[in-house]
């Protein structure tokens, strides 16, 4: 082989290797997009407004006592600490976005979300977050979830007597704020989705423009917002819901939506007469549907007629909510759940035909969850799951002819 040759050779050789080496190196790079929704992102880092020493809502409480003992209470408080959404965390379907509204500071989260790689919501590429607080972390929606940016302390109204600015910013603090996270709606994989549609169903609701969500569940109060300091409109921070609390030891205000109305029955019948009972639902008081957000949230319906030994002879039971499908594709099954002023009647009909004592039972319950989910995600036997709304008895008794 003369000296031409071999140069072409070498050249060839030389080209051919380096397009198999960047081929190679093309299917390794990773390609990082950028988050862009708003439920991917959290609330960016936050430093501590002048006049404070901490964004934790303990130092909130020191002075603002009432709102602080109101928000402890509140299931925004248990928010990360809860059994069922850390239950929820270690799946691994469960992708980092899910935290961002149950701790939404950045401040609270262990690690900093740079991108997606390849687009894939289960390839975050994350970093270290230096400024990550534990005890914060711990707080789940506090006091500086909402009332903090761009560091600066955000009011629905100022003093000049406050150790701290405050900038007063109602718009900000208006329904919209409630929104962002109580209306998460988006197929996020083929087995995952958020539905929370509080808001759209406010939107499409009857209250629309003439009450909003602070209107029930953060009334307006008169109160020394600090002690020792004058009355002024203030809100309440509980935020009252079902009322089913999250722990056994922590109780929650409740706002009741339903109404019920029942039919009248007697106190004596004769063998071969027909019991005739029901009971009327109406979602009187809600802007949204009844029940909303959680998916797995259902009301439940029991007419139990019993006799004399305590033995069932007729039931009727009857469910509202959801149900959905989660593999091997999520769908959504059915949905009866109450739109806002729509009624439903449940009824139980017996022909009597034994003499005796007999008792009718009718209870409503609301449930976060059923049995057999709270056993699968191991949620042991103190963790709440429903709580008695509606109960009345009546006693009557069945003569010979």
């Amino acid at each position: 082989m003369n000296k031409n040759k071999r140069l072409l050779f070498t050249a060839l050789l030389i080209i051919g290797l380096s397009i198999v080496y960047f081929e190679f190196i093309k299917k390794d790079v990773k390609v990082i997009h950028p988050l862009t929704q708003s439920w991917e992102i959290a609330v960016p880092h936050q430093e501590i407004p002048d006049g404070l020493t901490s964004l934790s809502a303990k130092q909130c409480g020191a002075c603002h006592v009432q709102h602080y003992d109101e928000w402890k209470k509140s299931t925004h408080a248990h928010a990360w600490n809860d059994l069922q959404f850390q239950s929820e965390l270690k799946k691994e379907s469960s992708p980092f976005l899910c935290i961002n509204c149950h701790i939404p500071l950045q401040n609270q989260q262990e690690y900093l979300i740079k991108g997606l790689e390849d687009g894939n919501i289960y390839k975050p590429v994350k970093e270290i977050n230096p400024y990550f607080d534990k005890a914060l972390q711990s707080e789940g929606i506090t006091c500086a979830g909402c009332h903090v940016r761009n560091n600066t302390i955000i009011g629905s109204t100022g003093s000049k007597l406050a150790p701290h600015v405050v900038k007063v910013d109602k718009l900000y603090l208006s329904e919209t704020l409630c929104i962002s996270c109580h209306n998460a709606n988006a197929v996020i994989t083929p087995t995952l989705a958020c539905s929370f549609e509080t808001g759209d169903e406010w939107k499409a609701g009857p209250f629309f423009g003439k009450k909003n969500c602070l209107d029930c569940h953060m009334p307006e109060t008169y109160r020394s917002i600090v002690t020792g300091m004058p009355k002024t409109k203030s809100r309440f921070h509980s935020f009252a819901g079902s009322g089913i609390p999250k722990f056994d030891t922590i109780s929650t205000d409740r706002l009741e939506s339903l109404e019920f109305k029942y039919s009248r029955i007697g106190t004596f019948y004769q063998i071969s007469d027909s019991l005739k009972f029901t009971l009327g639902l109406t979602n009187v008081h809600a802007g949204h549907r009844v029940p909303t957000g959680d998916p797995e949230r259902f009301i439940e319906i029991e007419i139990i007629l019993k006799d004399t030994s305590g033995q069932i002879v007729s039931m009727t039971q009857e469910r509202i909510g959801e149900q959905w499908e989660w593999y091997p594709k999520v769908k959504k099954i059915s949905d009866n759940n109450l739109n806002p002023g729509e009624s439903r009647i449940f009824s139980l009909q017996h022909r009597l035909a034994i003499k005796g004592q007999y008792q009718l039972e009718v209870m409503v319950s609301k449930h976060r969850l059923t049995p057999e989910t709270a056993d699968y995600n191991d949620l042991g036997s103190n963790y709440p799951l429903c709580i008695i709304v509606y109960e009345q008895n009546f006693e009557f008794e069945v003569c010979d002819i």
